[in-house]
């Protein structure tokens, strides 16, 4: 079972601005015409909505589908729209009225800049997908199997003492190392990655703050917090700049990512600017770091708690490989394994929120949505919807076997969204996750220390606070 099997392809007052195009598949008349969606409940003064975002961002976004299918939202002054079902988040994403944008976006702009290939949008989004890809073909993942094993591998050996383990701590060690060694080779990159890890965590941790309570002039006061963060967002692009710097100076042009990007032409056929490269090379390390660090702190967590599934992993490495170590060659085989991962990835998304914006007057759910206004819809809310999935809170990987994973609705499931905002790295990040879940659970059980903390951490990804393990040889 893969991702791919769980994503098929196939009234009240009229606002009063001017019409334009529909977004929906089934318009129900001109945007003019059409009906605002309903305010939800609990908005305070001043901040609106915001402070629940703040305080209980998880819950108060799963509960939004009682309000209805498009629902309001008021951050401060600002009014935002979000979608609560499958089927609007798929066409949201799949339509032209809609471009990446928002304060999800704004909240990350001093980070990632304006020229990547995440916030990017029209023909350079696609010029830039098209440029990236061959680093995640097939055969280009292939290629990194073995550096891939290694670093899963020497992880596995650091944890033979006994000790307890920090899994946030390796779990972004693993993600920064892994991601950055395949996709930007190099002793310069290997030398910077624990800096990328420590400057990352600072960020991402100060950012949601900054979209759901826009103070805007408060974070200029020079408080040790907001000093912290300008250290950490000038530190991390002062690495992004180095690693090209001491790549170009190699004159090295190994088959990677990086040497991609710096052989990249624009729509002019022009050398790419050095400010597209320099966004480029942030995404992949914040990609890299973030994202993959707390799928791989979930999947852990997931073998501590449920210690009968890491148990049938074991059993099918044994079945399918034997008591040789497991490698990339085997991951396609190891179906149960990869259903834990997309299992894993339901509950525990690390992407947790996503934004849009509206390029033009259109429709959505039957209602109006306004040129330039904001969209939010949350994978965690809509990937536990007792709606679309039976027994919804429970870790049940079986769901997706080919026989069950049928009955899921389209776009139900979408961690690494659809469209031409689909996650180039899909596929890479899979093949990552079931080779350490098969090597891990064959090698250890676990059990959760009394000094962890697996309280939500909510920022601009989905982790637990701090995770601790005590890693069991078997």
């Amino acid at each position: 079972m893969t991702v791919e099997s769980v994503q098929p392809e196939t009234p009240g007052t009229p606002e009063t601005e001017p019409g334009g195009t529909t977004a929906s598949p089934t318009p129900s008349g001109t945007p003019a015409a059409l009906a605002r969606p309903p305010l939800a409940g609990g908005a305070v003064p001043l901040l609106g909505h915001g402070w629940k975002l703040a305080r209980d961002p998880l819950g108060f976004l799963t509960g939004l589908r009682e309000h209805g299918d498009v629902v309001r939202l008021k951050l401060g002054p600002k009014t935002l729209y979000a979608a609560t079902t499958p089927e609007l988040t798929g066409a949201i994403a799949r339509s032209p009225d809609f471009v990446v944008d928002g304060p999800l976006w704004e909240s990350l702009e001093g980070l990632l800049g304006k020229q990547g290939v995440a916030t990017s949008n029209g023909p350079m989004h696609r010029r830039q997908r098209a440029t990236m890809q061959p680093a995640f073909r097939p055969a280009a993942i292939t290629g990194y199997g073995p550096v891939m094993e290694k670093e899963v591998y020497a992880m596995l050996e650091r944890w033979r003492d006994g000790a307890p383990v920090d899994v946030t701590a390796e779990g972004f060690r693993l993600a920064s190392r892994t991601a950055t060694r395949c996709l930007m080779h190099g002793r310069y990159t290997d030398e910077r990655v624990d800096r990328v890890a420590a400057a990352l965590t600072i960020l991402f941790s100060g950012m949601y703050q900054r979209m759901v309570l826009p103070l805007g002039p408060l974070y200029r006061v020079p408080l040790p917090a907001n000093r912290a963060f300008n250290r950490a967002l000038a530190d991390f692009h002062r690495l992004a700049d180095e690693i090209i710097v001491q790549r170009r100076a190699s004159g090295q042009k190994p088959d990677d990512l990086l040497t991609v990007l710096l052989a990249a032409k624009d729509e002019k056929g022009d050398p790419i600017g050095d400010q597209e490269i320099h966004d480029q090379v942030v995404a992949i390390a914040v990609a890299g770091n973030e994202t993959l660090g707390s799928a791989i702190m979930a999947l852990l967590r997931v073998f501590a708690d449920h210690p009968g599934q890491a148990d049938k992993i074991r059993d099918e490495v044994k079945a399918k490989v034997g008591d040789r170590p497991v490698t990339i060659a085997d991951v396609p085989a190891l179906t149960h394994t990869q259903n834990v991962v997309v299992e894993t990835m339901r509950l525990l998304p690390a992407v947790w929120i996503l934004m849009w914006r509206a390029a033009v007057d259109t429709e959505l759910g039957g209602y109006r949505i306004p040129a330039g206004a904001d969209i939010v819809y949350s994978p965690y809310a809509i990937q536990r919807d007792p709606r679309s999935y039976e027994r919804h809170a429970e870790f049940d990987p079986d769901r997706w076997q080919a026989g069950r994973a049928g009955a899921v609705p389209k776009h139900a499931m979408v961690p690494f969204s659809v469209g031409n905002r689909r996650c180039p790295g899909e596929s890479f990040s899979m093949v990552v996750l079931t080779l350490l879940a098969a090597a891990t659970a064959s090698s250890y059980r676990f059990e959760e220390t009394a000094d962890s903390d697996t309280k939500d951490r909510i920022g601009i990804t989905l982790r637990a606070q701090r995770l601790m393990l005590r890693a069991i040889p078997r």
